[in-house]
């Protein structure tokens, strides 16, 4: 009697346990099966320029969320017209211009995340001549754009004037971010591991109105300031970062034609060596005084309202020289860490990726290629100092996978707090779910066994 009773105990022991394994089984099957509500999160960027402005929209996993390049670019969208900058005498109108890419991007954007999006406007040197020159225009069409935002469903986070090494900084973490060179997931060591230095790349940034360099220099650097500071995945970043105003491209054309009509002995038809032989182009005086980089006062541009007509000369060595005039390398004296105008800059070191933020090229535009590409000889050469090897470290390239490399995923990475200061986790949490169905089965088996045990004493 005492062994049927013992073994009957014994069966009905094992298939309670059995039944609850079954049921665990059926209720992960179940967890499984149920439609979760996807994971996927969105933010958006406006890059107003200061010659065009666009809108980036990024997309992420959540459950990834302070891993490394994870994010990826959904939308790009140029807006229609110019900078937001050019609004100055019509403020709405830099609002209404953002609408159509806002548009675009609410449709690549489930209607259930919108009002989460977190949505950020950036504007650079465009901006900062503007508010150099006109402050309360700047902070009008700023408003403006702030009110046009708000019409929309998504989480406006606002519209600044980012500084010249803001707008640096953020794409040299950009192009790192990107490129995962911050930190990269090694299968084989089951951990995250920190990619040799000597990965880490610098970033040139060439504008329409700006140009910015950021790089890890080697040795002891002075002048280091907040901006180029950073704890990134438990690493710390000491970078050095400038920007130079005025120094953008449509800067330096117009600064270029001011200095040629200034030297002119004619008054009226001024000869341009980087224009290409036989093309001409006119100009109103008045053009120099709507930017702080041409408005100066000289007797030589009254009246204002004058035209000149600058005749094309073909002159490629004569462009040069034209154009090594616009820098102030005098000022640097015998110094190596030195660019122009006495910035100071360490020797650069390492790879560099240039990403030039200028439109995308039109026939009106070509006219202007030889200036610019001595400009941007003479920036890289003379300024920053690259010579015939390091030269090989530069790496033209607007993209990096399927994302650009300007500033705004680094500004939005860095006002998200998406990388952590702290280096990543070695476990990650398993769903609630996973945890409520496991924390069930213990507590079952666990009945089941004193159930069991109770009958045991009792025969």
């Amino acid at each position: 009697m005492f062994a049927n009773k013992k073994l009957f105990t014994t069966t009905l022991l094992g298939v309670l346990v059995t039944l609850s394994i079954i049921a665990l089984v059926l209720s992960l099957v179940k967890i499984e099966d149920v439609a979760l509500p996807p994971t996927v999160k969105y933010g958006m960027v406006f890059d107003a320029g200061s010659s065009h402005t666009s809108l980036f929209v990024y997309e992420w996993d959540s459950d990834k969320e302070n891993d490394t390049g994870v994010v990826s670019q959904t939308l790009s969208c140029d807006v229609q017209g110019p900078g937001i900058s050019s609004y100055a005498n019509n403020p709405l109108k830099a609002g209404d211009s953002l609408k159509e890419c806002l548009d675009k991007a609410l449709k690549v954007v489930p209607a259930e995340k919108q009002r989460d999006v977190p949505v950020y406007l950036g504007a650079t040197a465009g901006m900062r001549l503007l508010r150099l020159r006109n402050s309360s225009a700047a902070d009008q069409i700023l408003a403006e754009i702030a009110k046009t935002m708000q019409e929309y469903p998504v989480a406006f986070r606002g519209a600044r004037i980012i500084t010249g090494e803001e707008e640096g900084a953020y794409g040299w973490i950009t192009i790192n971010y990107l490129l995962e060179s911050f930190t990269k997931y090694s299968p084989k060591a089951h951990t995250w591991v920190r990619p040799e230095a000597a990965n880490i790349l610098g970033a040139l940034d060439l504008g329409g109105a700006s140009t910015q360099i950021s790089f890890i220099p080697k040795g002891s650097v002075i002048n280091w300031n907040e901006t180029s500071r950073f704890m990134l995945y438990g690493y710390n970043y000491n970078i050095y970062t400038h920007s130079y105003l005025c120094y953008g491209q449509n800067e330096m054309v117009k600064r270029l034609a001011k200095e040629l009509i200034l030297e002119s002995s004619s008054s009226t038809r001024v000869e341009h060596p980087c224009y290409p032989k036989d093309y001409n182009e006119t100009i109103s005086l008045s053009s120099f005084h709507t930017s702080p980089c041409t408005n100066t006062s000289d007797p030589r541009l009254s009246p204002s309202d004058r035209n000149v007509t600058l005749e094309g000369r073909g002159n490629a060595s004569g462009c040069l020289v034209a154009i090594r005039k616009l820098f102030n390398f005098s000022a640097c004296g015998q110094s190596q860490d030195c660019t122009f105008d006495g910035v100071y800059q360490p020797p650069i070191s390492g790879q560099f990726f240039l990403s030039s933020s200028y439109p995308e090229e039109n026939p009106e535009r070509l006219p202007k290629y030889c200036a610019n590409a001595n400009y941007i000889l003479t920036l890289l050469l003379d300024a920053y100092k690259f010579n015939e090897s390091s030269w090989n470290n530069i790496v033209f390239q607007m993209k990096a996978g399927s994302a650009d490399v300007g500033w705004t995923l680094g500004y939005m990475l860095n006002l998200t707090n998406m990388i952590p200061a702290e280096a990543p986790g070695l476990l990650k949490g398993q769903a609630p779910s996973l945890w409520a169905a496991a924390v069930a089965f213990i507590t079952l088996t666990l009945a089941l066994g004193l159930v069991a045990l109770l009958l045991l004493l009792r025969v």
